[in-house]
């Protein structure tokens, strides 16, 4: 998630796409609608390693946009597709489909998350703590205070707690992968499902299906609940 003049400004972007559909997004709505989440990430096509000392570049186009109401408030989806070159050859096209939502309201409950399974082949257990994350948002360049400012957390976005990154949920089952499956990964895609918290205990989780070539991926919660889900081929 990100919060402030970068997706503030991302948004006023897209208000022409906005009044194309006939929809109007005033200037005093827009601070409205500075959270987002990457919901679902399609990771397609990897064609080739990218290796050091490649030069690389990223391409990148907005594919849709639309404005919808739900029970949360207004939300807006937008769907962006990179296209990362590796000496000038396509090596990753990775598509993202983002949710930008109203900010939440003191006291609003989290809600329900479902049970995942507890069956795992592959699990690994995770203690998030404060440093941890804040070394994460370093890595990544990610300055969203949920991360690495519990007061900012608490507070302002009315959190209970340092929010986990969802990338790192994405790249800890990659991971989980790497030491299980040792194949080459050729697509994968992840959902988030709930957050998760620092100081809160969580599991990462597969199970191969080596006729396939594919893994379930999950996060669970520790209440046994998913976090995320995600599928990746080899």
């Amino acid at each position: 998630m990100i919060r402030g003049l970068g997706a503030l400004t991302f948004i006023r972007q897209l208000q022409p796409f906005f009044a194309g559909k006939g929809l109007i997004i005033t200037d005093d709505q827009l601070p409205a609608l500075l959270d987002h989440d990457i919901q679902l990430l399609h990771l397609r096509n990897a064609q080739r390693a990218l290796k050091i000392g490649d030069p690389i570049t990223r391409e990148s186009e907005i594919l849709s946009v639309e404005l919808k109401s739900g029970r949360s408030g207004t939300l807006v989806f937008v769907t962006v597709r990179h296209t990362i070159k590796a000496a000038g050859t396509i090596a990753i096209i990775e598509e993202q489909d983002i949710v930008y939502r109203e900010a939440a309201q003191k006291g609003e409950p989290l809600p329900p998350g479902k049970p995942a399974p507890g069956n795992a082949a592959w699990s690994r257990r995770v203690m998030p703590d404060s440093t941890l994350l804040f070394r994460y948002s370093a890595l990544t360049f990610n300055g969203h205070r949920i991360h690495y400012d519990k007061d900012y957390a608490t507070n302002e976005e009315h959190y209970p707690g340092l929010v986990v990154h969802g990338p790192m949920q994405a790249t800890l089952l990659l991971d989980l992968c790497r030491q299980n499956a040792r194949r080459t990964l050729k697509q994968f895609e992840y959902r988030a499902q709930h957050p998760l918290f620092a100081g809160r205990a969580f599991t990462v989780n597969g199970n191969f299906d080596a006729a396939a070539s594919q893994a379930d991926l999950w996060t669970a919660n520790d209440a046994g609940n998913y976090a995320m889900r995600g599928t990746a081929s080899f």
